[in-house]
């Protein structure tokens, strides 16, 4: 492979650079995406008492044929009415604890109550304990409620409120900062000459981790200059990672590789066998991992796809960083592969994947329009219509 690093070692290699960033303890209500450095347990259980499912009458079931007499009302928020005895009832509303000696619940549309004498009109059979959410039914004190590692979702947060926390243990936010280079690069909306181009890289890997715990910040259109680029990543150094976009290839006017090394940086690799994204490098600048993505729009994706969300993910604390694959069956015949492992812009609909004819990496029109990258190992044979392979969805 031409000394090209293979997409597995490259992905290794660049965790490898990395450890988990130091925990920080946050209000349940802005961890969000983080993840927790240990199991959450309970400290709680749920239901802390036996309550009523349903809007109804709170009876024994031994009892269950009725007439009951009326004897109190159960309120959700309100400590429970006195116990039954015998042969009586408590009107009861949905999240109530029940009296202690009930143990079922008939539905308010089954019953008819004359003043305070409750009788039954359905023959509609019910068993014991209906409508009853039991104590502890959901979960109970010391029970693991989320594991650590788990990028906490709104019902995971949520979960550990009603378990009992209002702050949570987690990896903190990952800080990023993404330098875009190239002479050809103007302002979003900006009028632009023939040989110019809106900066679009920037916007894209910055909302690509708009759902990760992360603080970003963009320093974009930094011109081939080596000055300027240097006097960007200088000031990237207090950042967990700095992601640059373009000029990470060999050409004259590719200055990241030499900007890093005036700078001291470490490059740890340099080019990998995939397609497109082969000129990715990795390293480290002082405290601060680097990644350096390609320019083409198409290769900027992939890259950040298979690399950047990982290692943002491991920083995080996550168990499972790299990316996820699906498989599904494709709607035409694919060629061999050479020596590069291809992710190809498609798209996937009901088990079906077709990849667009056109795969130049400076289209952005396909990647928008695509929701996978199809996986082709390096060095594969043709495979015919039909014939299974796996996915990452985008």
């Amino acid at each position: 492979m031409s000394g090209l690093l293979p997409l597995e070692d490259a992905q290794r290699r660049l965790i490898a650079l990395a450890n988990p960033l130091p925990h920080e303890t946050v209000d349940v209500a802005d961890a969000l995406g983080q993840c927790l450095v240990e199991d959450l347990r309970a400290k709680r259980k749920q239901p802390a008492a036996d309550m009523s499912a349903m809007d109804g009458y709170a009876i024994r079931y031994a009892d269950n044929s009725g007439p009951w007499t009326l004897i109190g009302e159960c309120k959700a928020g309100s400590p429970p009415c006195r116990d039954l005895k015998k042969g009586e009832t408590a009107r009861i509303f949905t999240g109530a604890l029940l009296p202690r000696n009930a143990d079922t619940v008939i539905m308010q549309e089954n019953v008819n109550r004359n003043n305070d004498i409750v009788t039954l009109t359905s023959d509609t059979p019910f068993s014991l304990g209906r409508h009853v959410r039991h104590a502890g039914s959901d979960f109970n004190t010391g029970d693991t409620m989320v594991p650590a590692g788990k990028p906490l979702s709104a019902a995971d947060l949520g979960q550990s409120v009603i378990a009992g926390y209002s702050a949570l243990n987690v990896r903190p936010k990952t800080k990023i900062a993404i330098v875009s280079t190239g002479d050809e690069l103007v302002e979003p909306g900006a009028h632009t000459l023939p040989h110019q181009i809106p900066a679009s890289n920037d916007v894209m890997v910055s909302s690509m981790l708009e759902s990760f715990p992360t603080e970003c910040r963009s320093l974009s259109r930094i011109p081939d200059n080596m000055d300027a680029l240097c006097k960007a990543l200088i000031s990237a150094q207090d950042s967990d990672i700095i992601v640059t976009i373009g000029g990470a290839s060999v050409g004259d006017h590719d200055l990241v590789a030499p900007a890093l090394k005036s700078l001291g940086a470490e490059i740890d690799f340099w080019k990998i066998a995939i397609k497109p994204g082969k000129p990715l490098m990795a390293g480290r600048l002082g405290s601060s991992i680097i990644l350096a993505l390609p320019g083409n729009p198409g290769s900027a994706f992939v890259t950040a796809t298979l690399f950047l969300l990982p290692l943002v993910r491991y920083l995080n604390g996550a168990n499972n960083f790299l990316p996820q694959y699906l498989s599904a069956t494709t709607t035409s015949a694919l060629p061999p592969t050479m020596d590069r492992t291809q992710f190809l812009r498609a798209v996937v609909d009901k088990g079906q994947i077709t990849a667009f004819n056109s795969q130049d990496s400076a289209k952005l029109s396909i990647l928008s329009k695509a929701n996978a990258l199809l996986m082709r190992p390096a060095n594969a044979e043709a495979l015919p219509k039909g014939a299974g392979i796996e996915y990452i969805p985008i």
